[in-house]
């Protein structure tokens, strides 16, 4: 989009819109699909569906190039992204809760911290190979491959998800399988959770438990909804600086995410035995407050040499943190109401998301992109200090 010649706030849309769709439909989605966690199978059977629909989107942004102008792709990327927002909705949620329910506690950080250090790798490999195609083949001919790629990539990993058994044996003594619900099936589940959400169904106060937000849980959450604001209020700023401030080609860039990601395994291998030493919390606490050394970075930059080494630092320390805040996150959910709790997580993530998303670029206006997101790392900061009181 930046490429296209969208502005700061245009690209800031791609987060805030979906953010406002993730507010609207987080309680209901949490509601729906706690009453599905009884059954693990039927868990993992809404999650894998909700993955479906949402990655069927990659596929739309294939043929736009060939159909509409530049400012029309720019406005149909946004309308894209806005709609799939809703599967993306119940698949936040979902997985999280899936994960909850298909990992014994003492197995979550080996597991979290492989299955970030495969993502990794994954990342890494296939961002430097399109990074590459990007250079060697003329725009926008170089992105559809890209977005052709994805659409295969987001395909397979649905397919995985739908491989996921439960480890409790069922009734008949044998593993629960996952059966995907039939065509009927999914469009009963859909106009129940339309029901929910236009107001039709329960009322509000039904759909999940706010006693929940009373006492330690009210403000744990609190803390998390100022780190994700402050963590995405720069998010609109990184793409708008990496082309219009430091001039880098797409295989600079791609470059700097290969080392981000290659970061990540590193650390994401080391994940279980700092959780030995120093528990979920102090990692979270450390890893939100050294977060903010990629924007502080990015902004000191002239060119693409401090690019690449924010993205390394920032990558180490992306490992540590994204699975520390679910991780952490699980420790604190009461595990009789966890697909409520994780409904509220994903509704604060999405308040921060939206907020900072639109934030951002207001910020970047006022003060210039390389000075907002200084600011911005000021700001995380102070979000990594305030959980070391309420996380």
């Amino acid at each position: 989009m930046a490429r296209l010649g969208a502005n700061g706030f245009q690209i800031g849309l791609l987060t805030a819109g979906p953010g406002m769709v993730n507010l609207l439909a987080s309680l209901p989605a949490g509601r729906w699909l706690e009453s599905r966690a009884k059954q693990v199978s039927q868990l993992i059977g809404a999650t894998f569906w909700a993955a479906v629909w949402y990655r069927i989107s990659y596929l739309f942004l294939i043929f736009l190039p060939w159909i509409l102008s530049k400012q029309g792709q720019v406005d149909a990327i946004i309308w894209i992204t806005l709609l799939a927002a809703l599967p993306a909705t119940l698949l936040a949620i979902g997985i999280n809760a899936l994960l909850a329910e298909v990992i014994p506690p003492d197995w979550r950080a080996e597991v979290v911290g492989k299955r970030n250090a495969l993502l990794a790798v994954s990342m890494t490999i296939s961002i430097l190979a399109c990074g590459l195609a990007l250079d060697q083949v003329s725009f926008p001919l170089n992105y559809q491959i890209v977005f052709a790629i994805g659409f295969f990539g987001a395909a397979v990993s649905a397919y995985h998800l739908s491989q996921i058994q439960p480890l409790q044996p069922s009734a008949a003594g044998h593993s629960i399988g996952l059966s995907p619900p039939r065509w009927a099936t999914i469009g009963l589940s859909l106009r129940s959770l339309k029901k929910q959400m236009i107001g039709g169904g329960a009322p509000l106060r039904s759909l999940v438990d706010f006693d929940m937000l009373r006492g330690r849980m009210g403000f744990f959450l609190l803390v998390y909804l100022l780190f994700y604001f402050f963590q995405y209020l720069p998010i609109p700023l990184f793409p708008l600086s990496y082309v219009n401030t430091l001039h880098l080609s797409d295989g600079m860039i791609s470059l700097g995410s290969g080392l981000f990601y290659g970061a990540m395994f590193l650390t994401s291998l080391r994940l279980k035995g700092l959780a030995v030493v120093y528990g979920h919390r102090r990692m979270l606490i450390a890893s939100a407050i050294a977060l903010g050394g990629y924007p502080l970075i990015i902004g000191l930059a002239k060119g693409p040499f401090l690019f690449w080494v924010a993205s390394f630092i920032g990558g180490a320390t992306y490992g540590v943190v994204s699975a520390s805040l679910i991780n952490r996150l699980m420790e604190v959910v009461p595990e009789q109401k966890r697909a409520a709790g994780m409904s509220f997580h994903n509704l604060v993530l999405n308040l921060g998301i939206l907020a900072g998303s639109l934030a951002g670029p207001l910020l970047g206006d006022m003060m210039g992109i390389q000075g907002a997101l200084i600011l911005s790392a000021g700001l995380r900061l102070l979000a990594g200090l305030l959980m070391i009181f309420w996380a």
